[in-house]
């Protein structure tokens, strides 16, 4: 036999040899040819506990249904929902973007992989600009964002803890938790998810959760400014947080991506402010609102040296195995906008941004309040949390608004049963817009929903 047809043979038998074998016992008689209707993987259980779809998609699906019975009314749908900024990215920040892509047509400027951890520079600047080196470059690990870090950050923990979070809170932090095998199934009754500790936070306890007398939970996820309250703690309350988790052996996860809406004096921008945090926090960060990012994707991490499990060992040595492995690192591209963005033209056109959107929160506030509404938020952060009167679900709201008026909210019950009963507005869209909504809004609801 010639040498070439040993190979083919050989080749032929490995690949029999490694083909899955199928039953052909199929729901359709005839042919043993009849392909499969499935695979005969066993799908993760934990996903058959999430409740829904996740909120944004929902929200996008409602809309879409809605359209799709009124047609004529698509030019004028106004969205105050997802946060996904609607301002240009300004000309200094854009520089660095364009700068860093043009560079990779040129022989001395084009870089393939990059660390994962992100490009030095850019670390130590995020380091020193917006933290005031109170962190190290060492303990910046720079993202595609900040959602995908809270994953990043789950598959450090596994499926053995329990997690903590503020009711209302972002719902990604439930999700993820729910993902990773973290909880047990959803309580029908109370809406909440067994093996989960909710912390309440109402307006009667100004949206801050009495932490004290809630049960231990391993890991504590806390925003702030919150999404969705726009309720913003200050250094005594994140004091208290901070001693809290400390005393009980808790790892803190602190999402801090509206910071740089605070505008309150004695408000921290980081939860590293406060005394003896290094010792139990996590920080994540986005420039997805600093700097119009949200398309563009760049968010990063701080994970102290000094924070460590139950056995010694470091959390970022973990967290970095994790970026290390699931991870090549944020675009080379887009961590030049980065860099921009912390130049000292960068950071006054992110406060120009800010102060536009936080214009469009002071509107929106005062056009619901203007009609009667209890109104929270829209001081420290982009989002204006909206009470409705006794007995209204936030859902049915959302309908309402958008038949009416054309003007799509969020619903607070999205974001954890907390939630219900309230709006969330959103302040990221164009100022002409803003005004109209606030008009609309004004018209369709003052009879229907004025205290």
């Amino acid at each position: 036999m010639q040498f070439s047809s040993v190979i083919v043979s050989l080749m032929i038998a490995s690949a029999s040899a490694f083909a899955p074998s199928f039953s052909t016992n199929t729901a359709s008689s005839g042919s043993s040819n009849t392909a499969l209707s499935m695979s005969g993987v066993t799908r993760n259980p934990n996903f058959a506990k999430l409740v829904g779809g996740y909120l944004f998609p929902e929200i996008g699906r409602r809309r879409n249904a809605y359209l799709a019975e009124n047609p004529d009314m698509a030019s004028r749908i106004i969205s105050l929902g997802i946060g996904d900024t609607t301002q240009p990215i300004p000309e200094h920040i854009l520089g660095g973007l364009v700068t860093s892509a043009a560079k990779l047509g040129t022989k001395d400027g084009y870089s393939g992989y990059g660390a994962e951890q992100g490009m030095g520079p850019l670390r130590a600047k995020i380091a020193e600009k917006l933290y005031g080196g109170i962190i190290k470059d060492s303990e910046v690990f720079v993202s595609d964002g900040a959602k995908c870090d809270i994953m990043r950050i789950q598959q450090v923990f596994g499926p053995g803890v329990t997690t903590a979070v503020q009711d209302p809170s972002y719902p990604v932090y439930v999700d993820t938790s729910v993902m990773m095998g973290q909880t047990g199934n959803i309580n029908p009754d109370t809406k909440q998810y067994d093996n989960i500790v909710y912390m309440p936070c109402t307006a009667e306890n100004d949206f801050f959760p009495d932490i004290e007398n809630i049960p231990r939970a391993d890991i504590v996820y806390f925003c702030s400014p919150n999404n969705p309250t726009g309720a913003a703690a200050n250094k005594e309350q994140l004091e208290t947080l901070v001693k809290v988790c400390k005393e009980r052996g808790s790892i803190l996860v602190f999402d801090a991506a509206y910071a740089p809406f605070i505008r309150s004096e004695g408000v921290p921008k980081s939860i590293f402010e406060i005394d003896g945090a290094r010792e139990v926090a996590i920080e994540v960060n986005s420039f997805s609102k600093y700097a119009g990012f949200t398309g563009v994707r760049l968010g990063w991490v701080v994970v102290p040296d000094e924070l460590s499990f139950a056995d010694g060992s470091k959390v970022r040595d973990d967290f970095n195995r994790v970026m290390t492995t699931a991870f090549n690192g944020a675009s080379n591209i887009v961590q030049g906008g980065g860099l921009a963005c912390l130049d000292d033209e960068g950071l006054a056109e992110i406060d120009t941004l800010i102060d536009y959107y936080m214009e469009n929160a002071k509107l929106l506030k005062e056009a619901m309040t203007s009609i009667g509404y209890k109104v929270y938020g829209g001081t420290d952060a982009p989002y204006v949390f909206v009470k409705l009167p006794d007995g209204k679900g936030s859902w049915d709201a959302f309908t309402e608004i958008l038949e009416k008026a054309q003007v799509v909210t969020i619903p607070g019950a999205g974001f954890g049963p907390g939630g219900d009963g309230y709006l969330r507005l959103s302040a990221f869209a164009p100022r002409d817009t803003v005004i109209e909504a606030c008009d609309r809004l004004k018209k369709a609801l003052a009879l229907t929903y004025a205290a």
